[in-house]
């Protein structure tokens, strides 16, 4: 295995307002953007040439990751004009790949954060004979996700979109969105227009007698599509539930980057990341949360699973639980905003705004 496709053309429109001004991968997870945990866990596993499928604010990878040296990695950017979806953006960028007919490319969606056992998936490939192998997960509720059933040797046997009756769901296991191709296979996804490969390509190849192999892996899994899961993924990678050799500093209860500054007696707990320029202030209380680079919380704040984003404000005395804060904006003092509230890029809340309770 030495080459790899990585998606991350998404708009992220679940977890706006953090991908207004940032693409979801470039969104920082551990102190750095998440993609950079996705590269150096590839790196780790053997790939050294990974093509970037980019579309939305695409101008902003290769600025910052360029040709991929510094991670010992070759990296090529091809930018959609329109949105192709996954199959379309992966025949998009055929044309980089350097892998032979039957060589195993790695394909894998900017927004998963896994643990998953790259070098075993493609040793199933290889060993399978299989044309398509895929990762497989379990979950306990897999009524939002497709299932993909499997017969006793591992070879799939359907694909199921969100079921939602018991008689439809006929197994825990789910497309986890990392995929080893036989090359020659991607040359037949359609070219030019949008494809999904959950949708179309999958069971196209699956009507067609193509060999699909499922690998069930199980450790760490989360898809980072929202805000609340972001901000666990993060904090799991901060606390080392979450493998990644790409994390800037020892694994533990918080990670605060050079040029933070946090109070002495300000307390950051739950894998709380603070990030460069960012300020939290006497008092203050952080848990399992992000504050971004250039925020400030203010003298008395209360933060908990929240994500504080770049140059925000939080005023003395706010209380966010489960909150996005966009960039640039400013929630005054003594407000109170729990439960999925979104607070828009460079929106000013004025002081005892809103409030969850009495301000007693």
């Amino acid at each position: 295995m030495t080459e790899a496709i990585l998606l991350v053309g998404g708009k992220g429109t679940r977890l706006r307002p953090l991908t207004v001004n940032t693409p979801k991968p470039m969104v920082p997870a551990a102190g750095v953007p998440f993609l950079t945990h996705q590269l150096a866990r590839a790196r780790a596993a053997g790939v050294d040439h990974i093509v970037l499928a980019t579309s939305y604010l695409a101008e902003v990878f290769e600025p910052y990751f360029g040709d991929g040296s510094s991670l010992g990695l070759h990296l090529e950017y091809v930018t959609e004009e329109e949105p192709l979806g996954t199959g379309g953006a992966i025949r998009n960028v055929a044309s980089r790949l350097r892998s032979g007919p039957d060589e195993p490319v790695l394909i894998f969606n900017g927004d998963i954060l896994t643990g998953l056992d790259i070098g075993a998936l493609v040793s199933t490939h290889r060993s399978s004979g299989a044309d398509v192998s895929l990762h497989l997960t379990r979950v306990e509720d897999p009524r939002a996700f497709g299932l993909v059933p499997t017969d006793p040797s591992g070879r799939v046997t359907a694909f199921l979109e969100k079921p939602q009756t018991p008689e439809e769901i006929v197994t825990d296991q789910i497309n986890a969105g990392a995929y080893v191709f036989r090359r020659s296979v991607i040359d037949t996804i359609p070219s030019g227009r949008p494809v999904s490969v959950e949708r179309e390509t999958f069971p196209d190849l699956l009507s067609a007698g193509a060999h699909l192999q499922g690998m069930v892996d199980s450790t760490y899994w989360l898809d980072l599509g929202t805000p609340q899961a972001f901000v666990r993924g993060s904090a799991d990678l901060v606390m080392g539930r979450a493998p990644s050799p790409a994390v800037p500093g020892r694994c533990g209860d918080r990670l605060v980057l050079e040029s933070a500054t946090v109070a002495a007696d300000a307390k950051l707990t739950g894998g709380t990341v603070v990030c460069e320029g960012a300020s939290v202030h006497p008092g203050a209380r952080v848990d399992g949360s992000v504050v971004l680079a250039g925020a400030v919380v203010e003298e008395g704040a209360v933060i908990s699973a929240s994500l504080i984003g770049e140059r925000a404000r939080v005023g003395a005395r706010t209380v966010l639980s489960d909150t996005v804060v966009g960039d640039g904006a400013t929630v005054g003092a003594d407000n109170e905003l729990r439960d999925g509230a979104r607070v828009w890029c460079d929106a000013v809340l004025p002081a005892g705004a809103v409030r969850f309770s009495s301000d007693q």
